[in-house]
């Protein structure tokens, strides 16, 4: 009886997935010669992952990653594109998301940039981080609704407070003078309080001239080329070895 009103009472304080727990827990013949104290250690441990994953399922939810599988353990160092694992088990260590680094990804088509940004982002997401995944051909030109709904303060401080910032297909679409504007106001946010991944076509030496070169090019570049670390790929497209890999033509 005072077990049933223990599930009971845990029910009511939302916590089901401890009260499911305890069931099942004093269920299991393994069980039967615990001590109190480490029958009630595996029942908060039990809490704990059930909470940790709920969090993880939210960041991921919110990070909004266009490759929702996309993760380091399916990264492929066989390629001959310039990727050394060693450099990756170490980012995946998010020490310098701590620090405030950012990422600069450049390659050809093909060559995995996304994967491996979006990967790396869900890394930081495993690690308690939050983040966001960003394509600048949809979220520059988009803004110009934001501003007119007046959402755009709110997005920019969200996008601010978020530690790790993916921004993709840098470099691809034309960019006018107010998404220069923007483009400025966001890295200017982040410069020192967040990390940012850029995967781009464009070698980091031509980010200048894309921006359309004086003070706001400078400013731009200054903040994300600072403190940052750089990953070079090429080699065979990996979307062509993946055609090859499914038997397709």
């Amino acid at each position: 009886m005072l077990l049933e009103q223990t599930i009971i009472k845990l029910n009511a304080m939302r916590l089901r997935s401890m009260a499911a727990a305890v069931k099942a827990r004093l269920e299991r013949p393994d069980h039967a010669d615990l001590s109190f104290t480490e029958l009630f250690g595996l029942i908060v441990d039990d809490e704990w992952i059930v909470r940790e994953n709920r969090r993880l399922t939210q960041r991921l939810a919110g990070a909004r990653f266009k490759e929702k599988n996309a993760c380091i353990e399916d990264i492929d160092y066989e390629s001959a594109r310039g990727l050394k694992k060693p450099v990756i088990l170490e980012l995946a260590q998010n020490h310098w998301i701590e620090t405030h680094q950012n990422l600069l990804i450049t390659g050809p088509t093909g060559a995995g940039k996304s994967f491996l940004a979006q990967a790396l982002g869900q890394q930081a997401c495993r690690s308690g981080a939050t983040a966001i995944y960003l394509r600048l051909p949809k979220f520059l030109p988009g803004l110009a609704v934001h501003r007119a709904d007046g959402s755009y303060t709110r997005l920019f401080r969200q996008l601010a407070r978020t530690a790790l910032l993916v921004l993709d297909d840098w470099g691809i679409p034309t960019i006018a003078d107010q998404e220069r504007a923007d483009l400025l106001e966001l890295v200017e946010d982040r410069h020192g309080t967040g990390a940012t991944i850029v995967a781009s076509q464009l070698p980091v030496a031509a980010w200048h001239t894309y921006l359309g070169g004086g003070i706001i090019a400078d400013a731009i570049c200054d903040r994300l080329v600072t403190n940052s670390r750089r990953i070079e790929l090429g080699g065979e497209s990996q979307r062509g070895k993946e055609r090859k890999k499914s038997g397709e033509n």
